[in-house]
């Protein structure tokens, strides 16, 4: 599983302690509130009811109290309903059973005890504030206060609560997206002057005016890329230094085996085995000689040019004996490139004498694009390539067991090499993977190729 970028990081970090810290927040004020209005209500509700007690008490202490009618004068509004009880009967103002049977036993003993007591209920599914007011020795006085307008406010201030710490929260991950982005901005020039160093832009440098935070980064960087510069030029010097060295008695050689060569039918069977071993390994000598050149100006950007690749791509093919109809051409694709003549021809060259000596030969040459890169295929029919070695496949000298195990392993250890380094210089890369079928598929992109 791939790990989140430290952008991705820093972001969550941030939603996460707003989400925290305004979660935090909303429930302590959701909790104050809830707190204050429920104290308000109650202190409001209790005055009500000693009140409207008071009033009962008055309307009670005549010879022949009419009960009902001394409940209905009170002003209670719509949120307040009374209860009377009088010599062990309850007394509503309207036929409401629900009512006296939400009033607790335990409340009704402590009020008939004389003692004034409040409690929250649910009267009918819905929250109500219950006071009980003691009257004499055999009436005690209830008022019911409904709460459902107060639970509402509550709950709709609960969304409200909610929705800002959601906010909060959307807002800390853009806040730590837009601090890292900038943040980052002079590590981001710095994995871009990197990738352009990989793709062979040495001379590539960073401005030590990036950040004056970064100043002891970007001198450093420079100077070990200086360094790096340093090293490549003179080791592309040596290589193409040794290389010059080698092709003057390399001709000579050649020119001796060739006269070997001539003579090979007035030679003994063992001379004329050892003259053509001999031309042989001449021959070998002289194709590394030549890649050692390629390689050591193979550095060098790549020239441009409009090139008729499928033409270069069955050149190849009819140079090493293979039938043209191997090159399979994408219809989308636009009858030039816009690419290095020579390193093409060579990319193409050395698919083809890989397929040839290590993956039992070619079976398909193909031409496609992806975006404005135009990609070069060839399939082989081997055994394919083992996935522990496809990336040192690509490697300078590299001739293990990938090769041993996929042909003769006669070849220079260079070929790949080079048409790595080739599609680097266009900006892009080589690959290989498993051939439907079997066999192994090399790829090669080359970005803005087709533009």
């Amino acid at each position: 599983m791939r790990r989140p970028g430290l952008r991705t990081q820093v972001s969550a970090a941030f939603a996460v302690g707003a989400l925290l810290l305004s979660t935090l927040m909303a429930l302590v004020s959701y909790e104050l509130t809830r707190r204050s209005l429920l104290d308000e209500r109650e202190r409001t509700a209790v005055r009500s009811a000693y009140f409207d007690a008071s009033v009962v008490r008055a309307g009670l202490d005549t010879d022949d109290p009419d009960v009902v009618q001394v409940l209905r004068s009170l002003d209670t509004g719509s949120s307040r309903r009374p209860v009377l009880r009088l010599d062990g009967r309850w007394y509503v103002r309207t036929a409401e059973s629900g009512l006296t049977a939400a009033i607790p036993e335990r409340l009704q003993r402590i009020v008939a005890a004389g003692e004034p007591a409040v409690q929250r209920v649910r009267v009918e599914g819905r929250p109500a504030l219950l006071v009980g007011v003691p009257l004499s020795a055999s009436a005690t006085y209830y008022e019911v206060t409904s709460l459902a307008e107060l639970e509402q406010t509550l709950r709709v201030l609960a969304v409200a609560l909610t929705a800002v710490a959601i906010t909060v929260a959307g807002s800390g991950a853009a806040m730590g997206w837009y601090v890292t982005r900038h943040s980052l901005r002079p590590l981001t020039a710095v994995a871009d002057a990197a990738a352009r160093i990989a793709a062979g832009e040495v001379a590539t440098r960073l401005s030590p005016a990036t950040d004056p935070d970064l100043d002891r980064l970007a001198t450093s960087f420079n100077q070990m890329v200086d360094q790096l510069a340093r090293r490549i030029e003179r080791d592309r010097r040596f290589a193409a230094d040794v290389a010059h060295e080698l092709r003057s008695p390399l001709q000579t050689l050649s020119a001796a085996a060739s006269v070997l060569a001539r003579r090979r039918e007035h030679q003994d069977e063992r001379t004329a085995i050892a003259s053509r071993l001999v031309a042989d390994e001449i021959d070998r000598f002289q194709r590394l000689v030549n890649d050692l050149i390629d390689l050591a100006r193979g550095d060098q950007a790549a020239h441009r040019t409009p090139v008729d690749v499928a033409g270069l791509a069955r050149n190849a093919c009819t140079d090493r004996g293979l039938p043209v109809s191997l090159v399979e051409v994408g219809a989308e694709l636009p009858g030039t490139w816009q690419v290095d003549r020579r390193r093409v021809a060579q990319i193409l060259a050395n698919l083809l004498d890989n397929a040839v000596t290590y993956g039992g030969g070619p079976t398909a040459v193909r031409l496609g694009r992806t975006g404005d890169a135009g990609v070069v295929e060839v399939d082989d029919a081997g055994r394919g390539v083992p996935v522990e070695d496809r990336e040192a496949i690509f490697d300078r000298f590299v001739r293990g067991r990938a090769a041993h195990g996929r042909g003769t392993g006669d070849g220079t250890g260079l070929g790949l090499a080079l048409v790595a380094q080739h599609a680097a210089a266009h900006g892009g890369h080589a690959d290989v993977g498993d051939r439907p079928g079997g066999g192994a598929r090399f790829r090669v992109v080359l970005p803005g190729s087709l533009r």
